[in-house]
């Protein structure tokens, strides 16, 4: 367990940002395209994305091999070049967790990203022994990715206090559960993240969470950051403007379960000229006619905002 508060603190702030997961490029023969792979995390950390996660539901970590997942943290954190934090997504089993996470801190990630254990017959309070021993077993700051109302309050505060644990990426619309979860931790060094990405981001925030996830920095990183400095600023109209603009987008992201979420970026991703590749299975591999013409539309739509950003 890490003693380095300055490290932690660090990790901390920048949670309190953006957490952006960049996407994992695929040839054709369906291999990893790790150049291009860096390329794209060089373009978020330039874009001023606070924190980059590697290997994240939008990278495709269930779909990687261990190898492909060790490989990607080291070519996120070689290619953000220290103008962002990189944080490493870990999980699977325990042991698998606390190998690949010790793998992730020698090459140069600053923090690990814990994906909530998908065991079926997981009991709840020892979904939270997981995250612990996580902690416990490593020197690098920890992100809990809870995904799930199954953890009761008490059970998620003890993560939430955990002198490793960095924040909780609380990725749950139960909004009562969250409330709980703020008041239980209140005065603690408890960190709660919106983990519902850039449409969830303002009532997180209301209800006392700071910093989001998302998706969409792999497009258009300067939406992304518009919104995150409305709520810093608790301009919620002007957030809520913002949030309207990419609405169509994260919409089109739910379809099919959810399935079709990967899929949108990386189709965005080559109608603005950088083919990514499709999605592995059991992912989305691609959209059908119709539903790629709306998302034309929807990038489209943003041309002026990007323009000026560029």
């Amino acid at each position: 367990m890490t003693n380095e508060s300055g490290r932690q603190q660090k990790v901390r702030t920048a949670l309190r940002g953006i957490s952006g997961v960049h996407v994992t490029a695929w040839k054709s023969d369906g291999e990893a395209d790790w150049a291009l792979t860096g390329e794209i995390v060089a373009r978020i950390a330039e874009a001023g994305i606070h924190n980059i996660v590697s290997a994240g539901n939008t990278g495709e970590f269930y779909p990687m091999t261990t190898e492909e997942v060790v490989r990607s943290h080291a070519v996120a954190a070689e290619a953000a070049a220290g103008k962002s934090l990189v944080t490493a997504g870990i999980g699977r089993s325990l042991r698998e967790a606390v190998s690949t996470g010790r793998l992730a801190a020698r090459a140069g990630c600053d923090a690990v990203m814990v994906h909530h254990p998908l065991d079926p017959f997981a009991a709840p309070q020892s979904q939270a022994d997981y995250f612990l021993a996580i902690a416990e077993a490593l020197e690098i700051p920890l992100v809990a990715y809870v995904r799930s109302d199954a953890i009761g309050v008490k059970d998620l505060a003890r993560v939430a206090n955990h002198p490793n644990v960095a924040g909780v990426k609380f990725a749950s619309s139960n909004m009562m559960l969250l409330a709980d979860c703020v008041r239980e931790t209140q005065g603690s060094s408890a960190n709660w993240i919106c983990g519902l990405a850039e449409g969830w981001a303002a009532p997180f925030y209301a209800l006392g969470a700071r910093g989001f996830t998302s998706g969409l920095i792999n497009v258009a990183p300067e939406r992304s950051l518009a919104i995150w400095r409305a709520l810093e600023a608790g301009d919620y109209d002007a957030a809520r403007r913002e949030v309207d603009a990419i609405a169509g987008f994260e919409k089109l992201r739910t379809k099919y379960g959810n399935g079709a979420n990967v899929t949108v970026v990386k189709e965005a991703l080559g109608l603005l000229g950088t083919n990514v590749g499709p999605v592995r299975l059991p992912g989305l591999p691609e959209l059908n006619a119709s539903e790629r013409a709306e998302l034309r539309a929807i990038v489209s739509s943003w041309g002026s905002r990007r323009a000026a950003a560029e």
